[in-house]
């Protein structure tokens, strides 16, 4: 009896997939899959790769799980967060760079200054010739400042010539009468085959250092250690240089500001169930301190330019010149009257006991002696 009603079922089942599927040879194969299907099929619950969503949306979902977990995890653990390491390590960084750049200045402006000193002290008795290629070079030693300030500003082009360099603002050729009379006659720049003028104008120098010593002005450790200023202060240019042309790198800066503005829109959550409303005041003051770091060491990366907080080079390169301009009028008029620089005497023939003392320079003294 059981049998016949197991077989009555399954042949009113043959019936209706016939008239479903218009009969024919398809519902015997249907039937094998179906019956197949049914004793491997895991429950949908189950079911995660095959006919499933979750490779679509595994992504978002992960992202939204790395979210929660920080959130967490500034909940825990924000009283122990400092200034993010990133900033300090840029403020840090910039800072070194300014430090190091007016280092550098300091050892050009020192290695002209001995320059000077020397080329005078050792010339001051010389021939007129002589003397007038020692103000020449004098001249170069203040011009190579003015260069200097220049190349570190991007302020020199192609088609330089004595006192002209290219506007940083529009691109275009602009006089710069500043050190103009400063540079050697007929002097024409090679910046256009990538001879920045400072490296030009130290030809110049080294090649009066070699004069100088070769008609007896001072001997050979004297040179020597000429050279070494002048070797000294192509270097210092040299270390300007790379830090002028070697900014941060833009990965590391992306990643800050990156991380600071994420630490930004996190940091309300960390702070509001303990803070409430204060929570508004004491992120502000958070965010106005770490972006002001980072705008510090935004504007000490390059400390060559113009900004406030910049270098200012423009007034300590004219302080030096002034300091020359005296050296070299003090020099001028030692040299026209036979004095002795900054004393106001001169030195006759008994010696170094018989010198007359004058009032002021040009000017004789009771005796009639000039």
């Amino acid at each position: 009896m059981e049998g016949t009603t197991n077989e009555l079922q399954q042949s009113r089942l043959h019936e209706r997939l016939d008239t479903n599927l218009g009969g024919g040879l398809l519902c015997p194969f249907i039937m094998s899959r179906w019956h197949t299907d049914t004793r491997y099929r895991w429950p949908l619950a189950l079911r995660f790769i095959k006919g499933a969503i979750h490779g679509a949306i595994i992504l978002p979902v992960l992202l939204h799980a790395a979210f929660a977990a920080l959130i967490v995890a500034l909940d825990h653990n924000i009283q122990d967060l400092g200034l993010p390491s990133s900033i300090v390590f840029r403020n840090q960084t910039s800072y070194n760079r300014f430090w190091d750049g007016r280092n550098y200045l300091t050892v050009i402006i020192t290695s002209v200054r001995n320059l000077t000193r020397s080329f005078l002290a050792n010339s001051h008795r010389s021939p007129l010739g002589d003397r007038m290629e020692t103000e020449r070079i004098v001249c170069v030693l203040i011009a190579i400042l003015y260069a200097t300030k220049n190349h570190l500003r991007a302020s020199w082009g192609a088609d330089i010539i004595p006192g002209t360099a290219i506007n940083p603002s529009t691109g275009n050729a602009s006089l710069t009468p500043e050190y103009s009379d400063l540079l050697p006659k007929g002097l024409y720049g090679c910046d256009d085959r990538g001879l920045g003028l400072v490296l030009q104008l130290t030809f110049f120098v080294e090649q009066y250092i070699k004069r100088g010593y070769d008609q007896g002005w001072y001997h050979a450790p004297q040179a020597s250690q000429m050279q070494v200023q002048l070797n000294g202060m192509v270097d210092a240019y040299g270390r300007m240089e790379t830090i002028r042309l070697t900014p941060i790198p833009i990965a590391h800066l992306i990643h800050q500001k990156q991380v600071l503005a994420l630490f930004g829109c996190v940091l309300p959550f960390a702070l509001v169930d303990k803070i409430d409303y204060w929570a508004i005041p004491v992120v502000s003051l958070v965010m106005f301190t770490l972006y002001g770091i980072d705008g510090i060491g935004s504007q000490l990366e390059d400390p060559f330019g113009y900004d406030r907080n910049d270098i200012k080079m423009d007034f300590i390169v004219e302080d030096i010149r002034a300091e020359i301009s005296v050296l070299l009028e003090e020099w001028k008029r030692a040299g026209e009257h036979g004095y002795d620089m900054f004393v106001g005497k001169r030195q006759v023939a008994g010696g170094a006991g018989d010198c007359v003392q004058v009032g002021d320079f040009g000017t004789a003294n009771a005796n009639g002696v000039r």
